[in-house]
């Protein structure tokens, strides 16, 4: 099959990131938990993924990543971890449900109260988000690039026009692996990772970085290897908010993963331009789709056929002609909703570095067999 679904999760993983998950399955201990050499060395890679990701996000220190299941879990545990009864939340049409849903709720519990920047215009998002600014806000919350069709919104002029109280929150589902994010430069407090994606890493595997403005509070107790003869949890990171056994095999393959990109991260930007740039290329040539991206290094291009529901084009796609893509509202319904899309969908295609040109033509071949 060819593999155009890396926006959900990346198909192919570098060498150093198999044989890293092969040998933590083979022969693997509790980091943290023992005293003995494995446990001793297992708890070294965790510490050294803790701080590869520091120094690549420009973070602010080993003791200030925590690991999690996925962005989605980070996200969660930064959200209810920080804001508290009466503040104000200010986020975008842009973002995914993982955003979107655990501030619904924590409004429906009464807890606090958000307003949602209108705009996708580069220019006007940073100006609009300042007017939605009250007293009470205490956190943005923006996506480092759409899930949808790879657009990126400007966070260092976001982070501008903010009050120097206001934390700014970046999802970096899509945008950690492929673009350039420096949290202390940016002046992000908090970002939200999944490794599984452009991280390179194994499902499973995700993490929260945030700085000392930012202090969550845990929602998951239970052990720590740390301070075990108290009944609460400790009030120091990591361990505060890592309780229970990390899941050591996607720990070392996002250590990998970041390894192999702190080579190539550019090389790799290149090549997901030039991919989207000719799918689009090749759509435009299609007058029965109409384009939703532009050429983007998360390698994202979203588009839709004149009267086909873009599930239907996508199950086609797979079932026929053996390529898998994503059809639908990619859990993000206020970005269809701005984009006009809420009711057919649209086709997304994501691509990986490991993909070519051939494979792209192969996928116009069968589009324009379906157009018609």
């Amino acid at each position: 099959m060819i593999y155009f679904d890396n926006a959900a999760t990346g198909g192919k993983k570098p060498d150093g990131v198999l044989t890293a998950v092969t040998s933590a399955v083979r022969v693997c201990a509790n980091p943290g938990r023992s005293g003995h050499k494995l446990s001793l060395a297992m708890a070294k890679l965790v510490q050294d993924c803790r701080n590869a990701l520091s120094e690549f996000f420009d973070g602010y220190g080993y003791d200030r990543v925590i690991f999690t299941k996925n962005c989605t879990e980070a996200l969660n545990l930064a959200l209810f971890g920080t804001l508290s009864k009466g503040d104000h939340v200010i986020t975008t049409r842009m973002e995914h449900n993982s955003v979107l849903r655990p501030l619904e709720a924590l409004k429906k519990s009464g807890v606090i109260d958000y307003s949602i920047c209108q705009t996708l215009d580069e220019e006007n998002l940073p100006r609009e988000i300042k007017s939605l600014v009250r007293e009470n806000t205490r956190l943005v919350a923006v996506t480092s690039a759409s899930n949808v069709n790879g657009y990126i919104p400007p966070i260092d002029k976001l982070k501008a026009v903010l009050p120097e109280r206001v934390l700014l929150l970046c999802d970096g589902a899509q945008g950690g692996g492929h673009i350039p994010i420096k949290m202390q430069k940016s002046g992000l407090d908090i970002l939200a990772l999944a490794g599984h994606k452009g991280l390179m890493g194994i499902q499973g595997s995700g993490a929260l970085l945030f700085s000392e403005r930012v202090e969550p509070k845990p929602y998951t107790y239970g052990g720590t290897g740390s301070l075990s003869l108290s009944l609460d949890m400790p009030d120091f990171y990591p361990d505060a908010l890592e309780a229970g056994t990390l899941a050591f095999p996607a720990v070392v393959s996002m250590l990998e993963g970041v390894r192999y990109l702190a080579l190539r991260q550019e090389e790799i930007a290149n090549k997901l331009l030039s991919l989207t740039a000719y799918l689009i290329d090749g759509l435009e040539g299609l007058s029965e789709y109409a384009i939703y991206s532009k050429p983007n290094p998360c390698g994202i291009v979203a588009f839709k056929h004149s009267s086909v529901q873009s599930e239907y084009l996508a199950s086609a796609l797979s079932s026929v002609y053996d390529i898998a893509v994503r059809g639908g509202l990619h859990c993000a319904p206020l970005m269809h909703e701005a984009l006009g899309t809420q009711d057919e969908g649209l086709v997304r295609v994501s691509f990986s570095h490991f993909n070519s040109k051939p494979e792209i033509d192969e996928l116009l071949a069968a589009l324009k067999k379906l157009a018609s």
